[in-house]
């Protein structure tokens, strides 16, 4: 049964993340890219600069740092430990380079999307500044396009459920405690007829509960400590990460050398290379987006609360989140698990880059195993907490705020949270790949259509900006 599930799953799967939709993701990043002049090139430092900018000014409820970090909290998780992995064994090593071509054109897409949910931000009932896909495919497409707002806003509701939110992240947590705590099952029980090491039982339970309290009980500083320790937890990832590419330095050549011949299928058989080159792009494509987000549509509503006079503003801060992301902290999970040999060792999900961890690091390979845990355990936590956000807001809009559904979605997210550790790594991450397509598919139609907006308001923004010199 769980075959057939798997099986169907998968088919539905590869038509989602078909050529047409990776062809609709890289369009929109090349249009936007050429339309905005290299703008994630050419402005880069501008927005680093603005980043770090403590006198915001304008309408928002937080800073455009804050907003910032609120987006990369959401994006920072399994995706660059667990989403990478699976990217590379599923389709090998090439699937690295696809991952940073949807970075390099996400960037244009991120900061697009970013700007516009400033641009069209509104005050909800409750005084709240609220944005986001659904505001800008409804006034700025019109009116008449507010089935397509709809049809994000549903899809964002699903993505939190079943995506990016609940599943993958719980799944990536519990996987790593198991394997750092009781990888020879030596302690198991029997549940839903199938054997379950306590690990996995007792770490899927503490989680749990944890966001119970958090989106149940109120408990909000959780989340507000969780800004301060994720950027710490990140810069220990990636210290990590440089320290077992040190150690393999005389390695580094040959895996770009393998990435590069990958991304192509130069290594498949003869008549293979074409089937490999696309398997390496929708995987790499696929997990990228899952990574970084861009063009998916969620860090718009996170942007929209900025504290931002000027929409340009907020795309530039915003769109540095797929460089940090994906470009960085993807890019040092891709080269250690290249440079280890994980992804040739049968093993699946997070156990890769746990495996690569132990082989790489010069520690007792229970120092690695321990690091990445931790590391993951606060990456998707506060990915968790962050996609939750996202997902209520999309329910307000299609609800108009009602407070008992978001009661009532709120106790689904946690039951999702809950079964997440008992599903199979591929279930997860293939329906995670499976609605992330179909969510990004109205975002992708409203960034298109309305990519003169972006381009105008980016060119009043500048032309302003010179005059003040």
């Amino acid at each position: 049964m769980l075959e057939k599930i798997n099986a169907f799953l998968s088919s539905v799967n590869d038509v989602v993340w078909g050529i047409p939709l990776i062809v609709l993701i890289l369009f929109t990043g090349l249009l936007l890219t050429i339309r905005l002049k290299g703008l994630q090139f050419t402005k880069f430092v501008l927005g680093v600069k603005y980043m770090f900018r403590k006198d915001e000014t304008g309408e928002g409820e937080v800073s455009s740092f804050g907003a910032l970090c609120t987006a990369l909290s959401a994006t920072i998780g399994t995706g660059n430990i667990v989403g990478v992995a699976t990217a590379i064994v599923a389709g090998g090593p090439g699937a690295l380079f696809w991952m940073w071509v949807a970075a390099l054109v996400g960037t244009a897409t991120k900061y697009a999307e970013c700007l516009l949910a400033v641009k069209y931000r509104t005050v909800a009932e409750d005084g709240h500044i609220v944005g986001g896909p659904f505001y800008y495919i409804e006034n700025g497409m019109g009116k008449k396009w507010k089935w397509l707002a709809k049809v994000f806003a549903f899809l964002g509701v699903c993505v939190g459920l079943f995506g990016i939110g609940t599943f993958t992240q719980i799944n990536g947590i519990t996987n790593a405690v198991h394997t750092f705590f009781d990888a020879n099952n030596a302690h198991t029980v029997e549940l839903f007829g199938n054997d379950y090491s306590w690990s996995v039982v007792i770490s899927g339970l503490i989680l749990t509960v944890c966001v119970a309290l958090v989106l149940i009980g109120g408990l909000k500083r959780i989340s507000k400590v969780a800004e301060f320790v994720v950027p710490f937890m990140a810069a220990t990832y990636i210290i990590a990460a440089l320290i077992i590419i040190l150690c393999n330095i005389s390695k580094i050549p040959g895996a770009f050398v393998t990435i590069f011949e990958g991304a192509f299928g130069l290594r498949a058989v003869a008549g293979g290379a074409i089937g490999a080159m696309i398997v390496a792009m929708q995987k790499g494509i696929a997990r990228g987006i899952f990574s970084n987000e861009a063009g998916i549509g969620s860090a718009p509503i996170a942007a929209a609360a900025a504290k931002t006079e000027y929409p340009a503003e907020q795309g530039l801060i915003s769109m540095l989140g797929t460089i940090i992301d994906t470009i960085i902290v993807c890019t040092m999970t891709g080269i250690v698990i290249i440079v280890t040999g994980a992804h040739e060792t049968g093993l699946e999900g997070v156990n890769v880059t746990i495996k690569a961890f132990q082989d790489g690091m010069p520690f007792p390979a229970v120092v690695g195993s321990f690091l990445l845990m931790i590391c993951l355990v606060f990456f998707a936590f506060t990915t968790i907490l962050g996609w939750n956000y996202y997902s209520e807001r999309c329910l307000d809009y299609l609800t108009g705020n009602n407070d008992k559904a978001n009661k009532i979605y709120r106790w689904l997210y946690i039951a999702c949270v809950f079964i997440g550790p008992y599903m199979t790594v591929k279930a997860v991450w293939t329906i995670a790949d499976i609605f992330n397509g179909l969510m990004a598919i109205p975002n992708l139609i409203a960034l298109l259509a309305l990519n003169g907006v972006v381009v105008a308001e980016t060119k009043k923004y500048f032309d302003m900006k010179k005059k003040m010199l």
